[in-house]
């Protein structure tokens, strides 16, 4: 399926659920809303046009107003992939887990909590596995992070 079909497929079947992005990269990206995203990840890996039976990546983004977190996506059967993403308030970060529709979400998720902080429900281990285990300094991800002997980069 080219990018451009892809792009249409899922904008028809999921209209109500996906908006389109422009990110000017190679992989298409859409966003979704929070409350859709089990609903969402578990119909685009059961959907034989897609198959999205890989997800290759979750990461968090803090831009100093909210947090987002990426999902990126692939077929290996199809040869397809894309991204999307959800957007959370920092005093209502939280998102439901994907492991069951992708077991391999369980590193990417403990990283979300251990390292910005946002919490992931329904996670079967949401256990800190980067930083210490006695660790008490807040997450490092976070644009507002401060700790001791931690020195900040001018901002250009």
């Amino acid at each position: 399926m080219e990018r451009n079909q892809l792009v249409s497929y899922i904008k028809n079947k999921f209209q109500d659920t996906v908006t389109l992005l422009e990110s000017g990269k190679g992989e298409s990206f859409f966003q979704i809303k929070p409350e859709d995203l089990l609903v969402f990840s578990r119909a685009i890996r059961d959907d034989e046009r897609l198959g999205m039976d890989w997800l290759s990546c979750i990461s968090g983004v803090d831009t100093g107003e909210r947090f987002e977190v990426v999902y990126s996506v692939a077929s290996v059967v199809n040869r397809i992939r894309f991204n999307y993403k959800l957007v959370l308030d920092y005093d209502k970060a939280e998102i439901e887990s994907v492991q069951k529709i992708w077991p391999g979400a369980n590193w990417h998720e403990r990283e979300l909590w251990e390292l910005y902080g946002i919490n992931v429900n329904n996670h079967g281990n949401l256990t800190r596995f980067l930083l210490p285990d006695n660790w008490d300094q807040g997450h490092p991800l976070r644009k507002d992070w401060d700790a001791p002997d931690f020195k900040r980069m001018p901002e250009k």
